[in-house]
């Protein structure tokens, strides 16, 4: 049987925040580096103190293949929580993306990485070392709170997170809304008077 984590990676994270009613949505500012990025894995959490990325190396170092690094650095965007050497020790190691409710810097050669990074922009000034934080902790990410293990699917689009207590809930509706999609899609495009029927039946709502 497909595991539920590459099931979610064919559906568009529109459908999965039609499934949640949009209650699980991280902040829209949070953006991919690159238009074709697209992600699915179970969250490895990381808290850690604005401007201070030594948990986030302590999340590289104890990730596993596919893990997705979310990182709450508290919406920060002065120093950056990544650059492109530890994004690619990231990749090197196996995660499937890196998401940050703050900054990242060497976008060009994370870019040239073509690995998955997530965040809310970019800055010039890097992060210290102090050593405050937690990894595998419940975290609040984009407005969201995240427990570790909670499924992350990211696209163009944006990144929304799927509690673990309802993620086959969630896989089930988002599949039968990418049916419905499809199948409307299917019946009234170029077909001007599916499109009226169609219309006028919202209309009369």
């Amino acid at each position: 049987m497909e595991s539920i984590i590459n099931q979610f990676k064919s559906i568009a994270t529109t459908c999965i925040s039609d499934a949640m009613q949009g209650l699980n949505n991280l902040d829209p500012a949070i953006k991919p580096l690159k238009e074709e990025y697209r992600f699915a894995g179970r969250a490895l959490t990381v808290k850690t103190a604005v401007g201070d990325n030594l948990a986030v190396l302590k999340a590289i170092r104890e990730s596993k293949p596919g893990d997705v690094i979310i990182v709450d650095v508290k919406g920060d965007r002065y120093r950056a929580i990544a650059g492109d050497f530890v994004v690619g020790m990231a990749q090197t190691m196996g995660a499937s993306a890196l998401v940050v409710d703050g900054a990242i810097r060497d976008i060009a050669a994370i870019k040239a990485l073509n690995f998955p990074v997530f965040s809310k922009g970019s800055t010039v000034a890097a992060s210290g070392k102090a050593g405050t934080g937690e990894i595998n902790v419940p975290i609040s990410c984009g407005g969201i709170s995240i427990q570790p293990g909670d499924i992350i699917v990211g696209d163009t689009d944006g990144v929304v997170a799927i509690p673990q207590s309802i993620e086959q809930e969630v896989l089930d509706k988002a599949l039968d809304k990418m049916a419905k999609d499809e199948e409307r899609e299917s019946k009234i495009a170029g077909n001007i008077e599916e499109i009226k029927k169609y219309l006028d039946g919202m209309l009369a709502k």
